[in-house]
């Protein structure tokens, strides 16, 4: 009996030293393992098994994350100073490279965005920070992932959210916006009056060339105004019909003597 008491104890410790190893690393994680402090490989999704108190594994989750940026104080290139903030979305690819390149890859990628949206925005002016919002997205995401490649991060996104800009320039970019509606109604309005006239001169023109096109016109106005209803009715009387007259006029005033 001592005998297979000394042998279960022994046995006993082997196998908790084997299960104290057992790691389980998710679909979306990679195990970055040290071994002696030295970089030993990566363990992939599944059961895994490391040596207990010699090797070390730390998990890196491999699935994209939505960084939020505070809000920056930034000055434009045309003096506006306002508060801008943005989010940035990245991946990790190569998981040993991320642990042992950078201290905290979360933070550093943070960081680095934070101070190259100042400084892009510094070079741009407010008018296409406001028009050119996918262009400005597109260059901060170039310029960070080209600094953060070497820790084996890919950033797949840089998403500018919010502007905010102070009181009297909302109000200045109101009446701007105001003043902009103004003139473009004013423009319509020009340009109807000159399609209308330019309409009006055409019809003129036919009805030059067709004394007969008057005379429809008469008679087109008066079933117009017979179908308003009115107790009083104008009736054009045309030129053509009284002509002859004026004129019969006009030769008895040059006959009388002075």
């Amino acid at each position: 009996m001592p005998n297979l008491v000394g042998f279960a104890i022994p046995v006993a410790i082997i196998v908790l030293w084997f299960l104290s190893g057992i790691r389980i690393v998710n679909e979306y994680e990679q195990g970055v393992v040290l071994r002696l402090g030295r970089f030993a490989g990566l363990r992939t999704a599944g059961l895994k098994w490391i040596v207990p108190f010699i090797d070390r594994m730390i998990i890196i989750d491999m699935r994209i994350t939505a960084e939020q940026v505070p809000p920056q104080d930034v000055i434009t290139r045309d003096n506006v100073s306002m508060k801008v903030n943005a989010v940035i979305y990245f991946r990790v690819m190569q998981a040993d490279r991320a642990f042992l390149q950078v201290t905290d890859f979360l933070f550093a990628t943070s960081q680095f965005a934070q101070t190259t949206l100042r400084s892009v925005l510094g070079q741009v002016d407010l008018d296409d920070l406001l028009s050119q919002r996918d262009k400005i997205n597109r260059q901060l995401q170039d310029i960070i992932d080209r600094h953060t490649e070497p820790w084996g991060v890919k950033v797949t996104a840089v998403e500018v959210k919010q502007v905010d800009l102070p009181d009297e320039m909302r109000r200045a970019m109101a009446k701007q916006a105001e003043a902009e509606r103004e003139r473009r109604s004013k423009i319509i309005a020009a340009e109807g009056e000159f399609q209308a006239a330019e309409k009006l001169g055409q019809a003129a023109d036919v009805i030059a060339r067709s004394p007969g096109a008057l005379q429809l016109r008469y008679l087109q106005t008066l079933v117009e105004i017979s179908a308003e209803k009115n107790s009083t009715i104008v009736f054009p009387l045309p030129i053509d019909l009284v002509k002859p007259f004026l004129d019969a006029a006009s030769a008895a005033a040059r006959a009388l003597p002075k």
